[in-house]
């Protein structure tokens, strides 16, 4: 498929793992990790916006659209994709919406392209390196937005996987980077693996 691609960064979470606040917003190597974000996936999509939940004023910083889940409560990344696919609907022309976690500085230049390869009128597309599903790196139909309401509004589990089993969907694959990142999805969760971040940042730049 063809078209203009929204791009959403999910920085909705509560990151408990990383002891509170703003896991986007912790510096990695002299800069946030969810600028570092924003620089890889911004090229690749028309528009681009951030799921946040919490105060919305350090994010406005980037000069994006910020979207809190417009279902409360924290349910998960699943709500921050219905976010994005009822902002996308509104956007003219766009029919798919891919998603990037805030934690993960070192996503792939080509994952939109990688993604809509493998895209169909109502396909959902989720990355997998290393044997690993990373579910909240996907590619998302819009035309989903009202199944996925009502899977929210009534299904006893949000796990992202579980709702995407319903329909048609495919795993694209990527490799290990080139730059010494064991993994292109590595996510920054905690106090050590931000420090391990940094390691592979200073390699690359060395």
């Amino acid at each position: 498929m063809s078209g203009p691609i929204a791009g959403l960064v999910l920085a909705g979470g509560l990151s408990r793992r990383m002891g509170g606040g703003e896991k986007g917003l912790q510096m990695l190597a002299g800069r946030s990790m969810i600028s570092r974000v924003i620089d890889r996936i911004a090229p690749q999509v028309d528009h681009l916006a951030i799921n946040a939940n919490s105060d919305p004023a350090p994010y406005l910083a980037f000069d994006l659209p910020v979207l809190p889940d417009t279902i409360k409560g924290h349910v998960g990344p699943l709500a921050g994709v219905l976010t994005g696919l009822e902002w996308a609907a509104a956007l003219p022309g766009v029919t798919q919406v891919v998603t990037a976690a805030t934690d993960t500085p070192f996503l792939p230049l080509d994952l939109v392209a990688r993604f809509t390869a493998l895209s169909g009128p109502e396909r959902i597309v989720i990355a997998r390196s290393n044997g690993n599903r990373h579910p909240v790196f996907g590619l998302w139909p819009v035309a989903l937005r009202q199944d996925l309401a009502e899977w929210l509004a009534t299904s006893d589990t949000m796990k992202v996987l579980a709702w995407v089993h319903r329909h048609d969907y495919a795993f694209c694959d990527f490799e290990a980077a080139s730059d010494g990142v064991p993994d292109p999805f590595f996510n920054a969760n905690t106090p050590g693996e931000l420090a391990d971040a940094e390691t592979y940042v200073n390699g690359a730049s060395a």
